[in-house]
Formats: structure tokens, C-alpha cells, sequence
């Protein structure tokens, strides 16, 4: 992939994440978690053509401009986001992969001084919460979550949710929450709420409440339509109106409009620039 592929790549990456990002060049010139990134893809260039020296200097550059230090022997995957980015480290035997998120304050530390793998692996679609410790070589599997502030010194299985000190396993995507995951976001999108935090796992009791309340509406509007069946079966003449569609007001307007926005804004980035 070109520079200016990956440079768009990274910048998308950030839109889809981050819903405080308004421009393309407002993440260019604002975003440090990314400026960090470039300079450890050029500094890792030179770490591997064994320019050691300099790509250690050009480490420590990025670390007095960015305050994220990603050791040059780091290696790191496609769309990789560091929201914030201020005092995020990552040790040298680190491997991240693909569409990962760390927040500020992450430790991706070893726990020996003896040469080798020391650093943790995380594997694709893993996020870390603000000021949370992965330590030693460990893996975090595909779609790991951690929450803020956690130490976490074991692996971590694949869809699997840990907190605390030290880590601890709160949640696991099973077939039946990951059904109801899915159920919750249709109900979500058919009655105009978004369903952005309203996971089964997920500790927010007001994004619970809600939760409850589209796993409420479905079993609802189930049992409505297993009775108009039956009322139809008999002869009756029920449900033949269909329902008004839920206007949700300025709010929903406002909602549509910020989205289109964002993703006029994504269509429109010139990687010219």
C-alpha cells in the first residue's frame, strides 16, 4: 500500500472512530496518536535495515512531540487508532494488529528484563481502555476489550471483556448475546435511537435501561403480531393499518444531519493534500 493510501486509510479510520473529528485537516494537524504513528512507520524502517541509533532518536523525537512512545522494534498494523495518545507506551517486542484502538495512558510494558518476545500481542479489532496495563507476552485475541485502568498479565480470549487488578473476565460474546446484541440494534435503528453502547456487556446502567427497554418493545411487538395473526385466523379484522412512523423531531434531523456530514467529509478527502 502507498504512503498516500495508507495516509487516507488512517484518517477514514479516525472519522469511523471518533466523533469529534470534523475535517480531514483538523485530524492532520490535531491528532497526535496519528502523527505518532507516522513517525514509528519510519523510525521501524530504519530499526529493521539496522539504522538503530537513528531510529531510536527518531523515536525519542516523537515521543518530546506526540507524548506517545512506540519503541522502533513495534510492530503495527493497518488502522491503528490512539485516541488522545498523551502517555501511551509500547515496548519493543509489541505486535498490533488491525483496527485496534488504545486510549491515553495505556502501558503495552514487559515484565522481565531478559532478551525476547517480553511485550504483549494484540491481535485485530482489540480495544484498551484509558490508563490500562497489558503486561508481559501475552495475546490479547481478536475483538479483546479492556476497561480503563486494568492490569491485565493473562491472555485474553477471543470477543472477551476484562477489568479490573488484576484482569478478570467480565463478559463473553456467546451466541445468545451476540443475538441479542444484534436484535437490540435493529430495534434500535427501527425506533430511532442509536445503538452505540447498548451491547449486553456493557456496565452503563442508562445504556442497560435502554437495552432493557428494545428487548421490552421486541417481545411487544411479537406477541402483537402473533395475536392479529390468530384474531385473523378466526375470521377477524384486525391490524389491517399500518402504524405511523415514529417521528423523533428535530432531534433525529439533527442526528441525520451530522451523520451525512461526516460521511460527505469522507467521500470528499483529497489525499492530494
Amino acid at each position: 500500500m502507498g504512503v498516500i493510501a495508507r495516509l487516507k486509510e488512517d484518517i477514514e479510520s479516525i472519522y469511523h472512530r471518533d466523533p469529534a473529528a470534523r475535517s480531514a485537516f483538523e485530524i492532520l494537524v490535531n491528532y497526535p496518536g496519528m502523527h505518532a504513528i507516522w513517525l514509528h512507520r519510519i523510525s521501524h524502517k530504519l530499526w529493521k535495515r539496522d539504522w538503530r541509533l537513528t531510529a531510536r532518536c527518531l523515536s525519542t523525537f516523537s515521543r518530546w512531540l506526540t507524548g506517545v512512545e512506540i519503541h522502533p522494534g513495534a510492530t503495527i498494523g493497518h488502522r491503528f487508532f490512539i485516541d488522545h495518545g498523551m502517555g501511551v507506551v509500547i515496548g519493543e517486542t509489541a505486535e498490533i494488529g488491525d483496527d485496534c484502538t488504545l486510549y491515553h495512558g495505556v502501558t503495552l510494558g514487559g515484565t522481565t528484563w531478559q532478551a525476547g518476545k517480553r511485550h504483549p500481542t494484540l491481535a485485530n479489532n482489540v480495544v484498551v481502555g484509558a490508563g490500562a496495563k497489558i503486561l508481559g507476552p501475552i495475546t490479547m485475541h481478536d475483538g479483546a476489550r479492556v476497561g480503563s485502568n486494568s492490569v491485565v498479565v493473562k491472555d485474553v480470549p477471543k470477543d472477551t471483556t476484562v477489568v479490573g487488578i488484576p484482569g478478570r473476565v467480565v463478559a463473553s460474546q456467546s451466541p445468545q448475546s451476540k443475538e441479542k446484541t444484534e436484535r437490540r440494534s435493529a430495534m434500535a435503528k427501527k425506533y430511532g435511537f442509536d445503538a452505540y453502547a447498548v451491547s449486553p456487556d456493557n456496565p452503563d446502567p442508562v445504556a442497560n435501561a435502554i437495552g432493557q427497554m428494545l428487548d421490552h418493545m421486541h417481545l411487544m411487538d411479537s406477541k402483537v403480531q402473533e395475536l392479529c395473526q390468530a384474531i385473523q385466523g378466526l375470521g377477524g379484522n384486525v391490524c389491517t393499518e399500518k402504524l405511523p412512523e415514529l417521528d423523533m423531531g428535530e432531534f433525529n434531523d439533527a442526528e441525520k444531519a451530522a451523520a451525512d456530514k461526516r460521511q460527505n467529509a469522507i467521500d470528499e478527502f483529497d489525499p492530494s493534500i
